[in-house]
């Protein structure tokens, strides 16, 4: 085991700390520990130094897919959200129970080489093989020259690193991959949480109109999480919501000189998250979210954000712009030049969706 998760991060003495609360939605599963929706603008609280423990199982699914879950049989694409605080430990506990070797990287916090994940430092499992993988955070500190080394915080990924080859192409491309989420304390917990991952020409391994319907009631807070994988360049699109282009989303103060935008790269490897009220200054209805790479759009990256009113019924016209949607031919239309083609790999992720 790795020495540092003894005391957590600076030393301290392992403490229980206090449950994080989140609630997900879509491809996504309840973040670890989570027991329910948080409260509404509920700020995140917990002690220093603690270590958390969880079981992931990586399982085989339908379309030679692959998955992560928190219980055996209940694997999902995109994985669990994980989440821990700036300066706790997490220990990952893997159960490789697929016929292949695959493991388990991180992306943004510490770790040891024995918990690389990566096969050069023979950081993996073996099929059947129960590993664990320890991840450390740490909070920002003071440096030289009146300067501050950065935390942990942020919205992060997890995805295998050892099936198919050292790389893990072919894990991450059969959907082993995650969301991993370090918070700082204050931070404001949402009342719904997404994850969305562009993965060569798809979104969480599907193409329209199969992709994920996100849900949230008019003025609910809502997580994004966006990652990118594999090989082509992308875009994420939020019709009709912005966020502040920083660590959160949301501006510090008036002075915040933080762009607000409403589309922003997600290419491969590269991840982000923000905060939005749903529907805040537009009202409930069904809101696109898509790369913003126009052939990519047009041939099965792009999916719905159902904002239905306060109550939870659905807005009026919302559910003929779904099927619309739905019954869309994506990838059939195109400019006048015919520019618009998917490329050579898309019918493998359409096959792969169809049979999910």
């Amino acid at each position: 085991m790795d020495t540092n998760a003894q005391t957590g991060w600076f030393g301290r003495m392992v403490s229980r700390r206090s449950v994080l609360t989140t609630s997900a939605a879509g491809l996504t599963v309840p973040a670890v520990l989570g027991l329910g929706p948080a409260t509404p603008r509920r700020s995140a609280v917990a002690q220093t130094g603690t270590v958390e423990k969880v079981t992931v199982y990586a399982e085989a699914l339908p379309g030679n897919l692959y998955g992560y879950g928190l219980e055996p049989g209940r694997a999902t694409i995109p994985g669990p959200v994980l989440e821990m605080y700036e300066g706790d430990t997490m220990e990952v506990t893997l159960v490789n129970n697929t016929d292949r070797r695959m493991s388990i990287h991180p992306h943004g916090v510490d770790y040891s080489v024995d918990s690389d994940g990566s096969p050069l430092n023979a950081s993996f499992n073996n099929p059947g093989e129960t590993r664990t993988y320890t991840w450390r955070s740490r909070e920002m500190f003071a440096a030289a020259g009146r300067r501050f080394m950065p935390g942990s915080a942020g919205y992060w990924h997890y995805h295998d690193h050892a099936m198919g080859t050292d790389h893990g192409t072919l894990g991450i491309a059969r959907g082993l991959y995650g969301a991993l989420i370090v918070r700082r304390r204050g931070d404001i917990l949402p009342d719904e949480q997404f994850t969305v991952v562009f993965n060569e020409m798809s979104i969480n391994n599907q193409v329209a109109p199969h992709t994920p319907v996100f849900e949230a009631n008019l003025g609910q807070r809502v997580e994004w999480i966006a990652i990118g994988h594999g090989t082509q360049f992308h875009t994420f699109h939020l019709h009709a919501h912005r966020w502040a282009d920083n660590r959160t989303g949301m501006l510090e103060g008036p002075s915040d000189p933080s762009q607000v935008i409403d589309n922003k790269d997600l290419n491969p490897g590269s991840s982000f998250g923000f905060q939005v009220l749903a529907g805040e200054g537009v009202g409930p209805g069904a809101w696109m979210y898509h790369c913003h790479v126009q052939n990519h759009s047009e041939t099965g990256m792009s999916g719905i954000f159902l904002v239905r009113n306060a109550d939870g019924s659905m807005p009026a016209g919302a559910q003929e712009a779904i099927d619309r949607f739905r019954g869309h031919a994506h990838g059939a239309s195109a400019d006048q030049t015919g520019a618009a083609q998917a490329p050579a790999d898309s019918a493998e992720h359409h096959q792969h969706s169809s049979s999910r």
